[in-house]
């Protein structure tokens, strides 16, 4: 019997050679927005892994957007070249496509890196105002937000589209708008969050405007031929917030609009949410939402082993699955899966000498990363 885990898949123009996804990791190590030599060797490891798709961290759409000092951008020029070098040389030595997810920390934001302690960065320790749907801080130790007003939304919306068409140009396969873990647009959804009184806050249709728009905007912007995605938190996790019912309403509309998958992960609307952790948490969601909507659907969260990827796949519960943590633990994990389940897949000709199911595949070639 052939693996599900590694029968190729298509989203929209783009073909993967499995179904297993690196997911977004962020690394915090960016200055102005810039991708370095960290990047590069960060997101090259798993662009050889033999992976179907490699998924960048959160780009932040603006400076004021970023989720720390150290988040990657797309808001410069600089911001591009420097993407781009990584992008290239992920493309000619790695056979994985590449994907870039984009996104607005909103109130979620600054914060110090994870090793420093990951506390709110005020301005007057090196952090920045924030954006926010209501003037409502994220939790103790936060500063309240500045509510954005519409002259505000259309600012956003904007730097949403014109970060798409730098990731188009940068060389990204497909884009991944992020509307999870308490960032701006999932603020603009959940009602813990959204306290406004006018088009944008209220009920789940006022909640729901301007994500869909901004994802309106971007598929507009964005080649036909590639795909668009989103990520999204299922739930909230905590009395009051957002439901699976309500990310049902959203995914079914944001079909209409020509999303073409949908990455469901959870939470992180409030500090005080607790959910559920350990093997497959997330995967009861993602399958609710497959049964639910048609769109390809990718599960993440806990899944660590190759037999449990392939029953996800098998079993229809998701289309692809995400891996993260394990990746950044074993970044050859598809490797091994694929030795595990009878499979083949990639890996660069100078490394796979002896290792069972791997076959030699550049991505473009090694003079691809040759610089300008």
């Amino acid at each position: 019997m052939s693996s599900a885990l590694f029968d190729p898949f298509s989203l929209r123009g783009l073909r993967l050679a499995n179904r297993i996804v690196v997911g977004p990791m962020s690394q915090s190590c960016a200055r102005d927005g810039d991708a370095s030599d960290w990047h590069l060797m960060h997101l090259g490891q798993f662009a050889i892994s033999g992976s179907g798709l490699v998924l960048s961290e959160v780009v932040s759409v603006s400076a004021r957007g970023r989720y720390s000092p150290g988040a990657l951008g797309l808001y410069s020029d600089a911001n591009e070249r420097a993407l781009a070098s990584v992008v290239r040389f992920c493309k000619a030595f790695g056979a994985a496509r590449m994907g870039v997810q984009i996104g607005h920390a909103g109130r979620k934001g600054p914060t110090a890196r994870p090793w420093d302690g990951g506390a709110a960065l005020h301005p007057d320790a090196g952090g920045w105002t924030t954006d926010a749907p209501s003037a409502v801080a994220y939790g103790d130790g936060f500063a309240t937000p500045e509510a954005i007003d519409e002259r505000g939304l259309d600012r956003v919306q904007g730097e949403f589209v014109a970060a798409s068409a730098r990731a188009a140009r940068a060389g990204f396969d497909t884009v991944e708008i992020h509307g999870a873990h308490g960032y701006l647009l999932h603020q603009f959804l959940s009602p813990l969050a959204n306290r406004r009184t006018d088009d944008y806050g209220g009920g789940l249709e006022n909640r729901m405007r301007f994500p869909l728009s901004v994802f309106a905007a971007v598929r507009g912007a964005w080649p036909a031929d590639k795909p668009l995605g989103i990520r999204i938190s299922a739930v909230d996790g905590i009395d009051g917030g957002w439901l699976m019912a309500d990310s049902v309403a959203f995914a079914k509309r944001l079909q209409e609009l020509g999303c073409d998958f949908i990455d469901v992960s959870s939470g992180g609307i409030v500090a005080e949410a607790v959910l559920p952790r350990g093997r497959g948490y997330q995967v009861d969601l993602a399958a609710e939402m497959k049964a639910a909507v048609d769109v390809p659907v990718i599960a993440d969260g806990g899944i660590t082993e190759p037999l449990q990827a392939e029953t996800i796949v098998r079993s229809g519960q998701a289309d692809l699955v995400a891996l993260a943590r394990q990746m950044l633990k074993e970044p050859r994990w598809p490797w091994r899966a694929a030795a595990e389940l009878g499979a083949s897949a990639a890996g660069p000709p100078p490394h796979v000498v002896g290792f069972e199911g791997v076959r030699a595949e550049w991505g473009g070639g090694p003079d691809v990363a040759e610089p300008d």
